[in-house]
This record gives C-alpha cells, structure tokens and sequence, in this order.
C-alpha cells in the first residue's frame, strides 16, 4: 500500500503543458491504479484462501492420541475426590486480587450477545419471550431458554454438560448422577454461585491474520496462541481465563446467519492442560465444516470440560471487547461471570462483564 501512495504522488498529472495529453495521462492513471488496487485485493484473498489451505491440510489428530489423552491429560482427583470446581479451584483470593489491579479506568465492556428470540439458520432454536401482563400499574413478562446450551443467548456450561462413556468430570457416574428426574446432583451450575472474578487473556486471532474475522473450517493450532502472546507480550497463566475470538459475531453481521465456524484444533488439549486455564470463552464450541466421525464432533469442548474440568463460557460475543482492547493496546483485564442460582441445571445464560 506505501508503494502504491508513492506511486500516486510521483505520477500525479501536471497542471501545465497540452490539457489534452493531461487528460489522457489522468485517464492512464487511473486504470493503473485501479489494476494496482485489485491487484491488492486479489492478493489478500489469496493469501487468506492460502492460510486456510494451509491450515486444513495438516494431519488431524488421530483416534488413538485423543484416547490416550484421556488418561495422560486427566485432572480427575487433582482437587480432591469431591470436586466439583474443576481447573476453577485455580482462581485463587490472590488470583482474584491480582485482577482487581488490572482496572485503570474502570470501564466495562459486555462479552454477551443480544438474546436471539426468531429462529433462524444459526439459531434453530431460540430462546421464548412474551409479555403476559401491561396494565397502569406495571408489567411483566417470560424469559424461557428451552436450549441452554444452544446459540440463542451467550451461556456458561457446568461440569454436568458433557460425559466420556457416562463418566462426568472428576469421574462422577453421569447415569447415576444427571437424570431427566432430578437434573445434575453433581457438577451443576450451583458450586459457581458466588461467581468468578479472574484475569482474563483475548486471544484474537482473526487480528494476528489481518482479517475481520476467520473462515468456516479454519482450524486455531498452539502456534498461533504463541504467535499472539508474541505479538502482545502478554499470555495466559494458571488461574486465567483464556478469551478465543475468530470473529464469529462480526462475520455474522457482514454476511448474515449460518452455521459456519472457526476454533480450535484438537491438537491444542495438551497446551491447555499446560497453560492451567480456569475458563475458556468463545464465540463458537468448534470449526465447521468438521471431518466425518464422532471423534471430530465437539471434540475439544467435551474433552476440556469432562477431563480436564474446564468450564466453558460458549457464544460469547468478542466485536466491542476486540475494540476495546486494540483501542488501548491491552489484551488482559479483569473478567467477572456471574452465573445464576440454578440447582441441578447443567448451564445458566450469563452477561460477562470485562473491565478495563
């Protein structure tokens, strides 16, 4: 682009001479640039096409390292045999303490989306509102979310959400203890009631890129964690909550609904167990288009969530905390989610609120 500035200046047409040889040399000008300028365009999405490419050719990871995984990877028993906390019990008073120092101006930043109440192509189904009473003296109405965990509202899942042959987190028996009758005994929403409040990381990948957002089926690998934590100086720690975005709600807004998506790779569940991450929040549970199998099906969520205890904060818009973040250059800031009181419930709609 500095290129085609100076290209510009140098052949700006000259004022004096014949006005018709000035005209024709302004009428070349123009056509070149405008070569030049799809020239730029044509290689941007190219490169893009080529990084996808690149991304989607590299091997998967195989059935029997994920199984193996399972056992290597495993926090079961790591907080003692009545956990239910997970990688939560990370977030330390002085874990907390340390992200009250990261508010400078005190100023809050919402991580939610809009409820979604019309089904459409990313919402097959939406969450149910309805006035049922307007009269002189005051009004009320109805909330239902009859899918929690879908994309109608941004949600945090509880360790109840997701099992490995009818085993939950911290190897509690799922067909004993999650029932239709009486919902989650163990690992429910409830054990989050006083909150969580930590340092939080945003990961933005779609800028490391350049782009506005990722590509349906881009897969995120640990070396582009490493590149980010490069590029910013800053990286996620033991007790924090790492902050995925790929550019979901941004994508969503330019080119409307589908059912598309960017994330994780599957090759990124030792890196986390490493990094120690209390919370993970994303805009979306995995990339699609997915390969065929059951392996590759929201293979990271249910592993991060029913082996190493990691609670998942899904559907979480990122577009203003983007913003905000690269308005001040800081890409770490107190983070505080405040699930409802739900005994028994396997998720709870929350708002996250960052603080800068």
């Amino acid at each position: 682009m500095r290129v085609l500035l100076t290209f510009l200046e140098t052949s700006r047409p000259s004022t004096a001479g014949n006005s018709e040889e000035t005209m024709m040399r302004a009428v070349t000008i123009r056509a070149t640039v405008s070569v030049v300028v799809c020239a730029f365009a044509l290689v941007a999405v190219l490169s893009q096409n080529a990084a996808s490419q690149a991304g989607s050719s590299r091997p998967l990871v195989s059935e029997t390292q994920y199984e193996a995984w399972q056992t290597e990877l495993s926090n079961w028993g790591r907080w003692g045999r009545d956990d239910q906390l997970g990688t939560l019990n990370l977030i330390t008073p002085a874990k907390r303490r340390a992200a009250l120092t990261l508010v400078k101006e005190g100023v809050p930043v919402s991580l939610s989306t809009n409820t979604f109440f019309e089904k459409m192509q990313d919402v097959p189904c939406p969450a149910e509102w309805a006035m049922t009473t307007a009269t002189d003296t005051g009004a009320t109405d109805r909330v239902a979310y009859p899918c929690i965990h879908g994309a109608a509202a941004t949600h945090i899942d509880s360790l109840a959400h997701t099992f490995f042959r009818g085993k939950m987190w911290n190897g509690y028996d799922a067909t004993k203890l999650v029932t239709k009758e009486k919902g989650a005994e163990r690992n429910s929403v409830l054990p989050m009631k006083n909150g969580i409040v930590t340092r939080a990381v945003l990961y933005d990948i779609a800028r490391l890129k350049g782009l506005p957002y990722l590509a349906p089926g881009d897969r995120i690998f640990p070396e582009d964690l490493e590149a980010w934590e490069k590029k910013t100086g800053v990286k996620v720690g033991p007790g924090d909550a790492l902050v995925l975005r790929w550019g979901r709600y941004g994508r969503r807004a330019k080119l409307g609904p589908d059912d598309g998506a960017a994330g994780f790779d599957n090759s990124i569940l030792p890196w986390l167990k490493k990094r120690d991450v209390a919370l993970i929040v994303w805009e979306t549970a995995g990339y699609s288009p997915q390969p065929q199998g059951e392996l590759f099906r929201n293979a990271v969520h249910n592993f991060v969530q029913a082996i190493l205890g990691i609670h998942i904060l899904d559907r979480a818009d990122l577009e203003a905390l983007s913003e905000a973040a690269a308005s001040r250059n800081r890409w770490e800031f107190m983070l505080t989610v405040t699930p409802l009181a739900l005994p028994n419930a396997t998720g709870s709609p929350v708002n996250p609120i960052a603080m800068f």
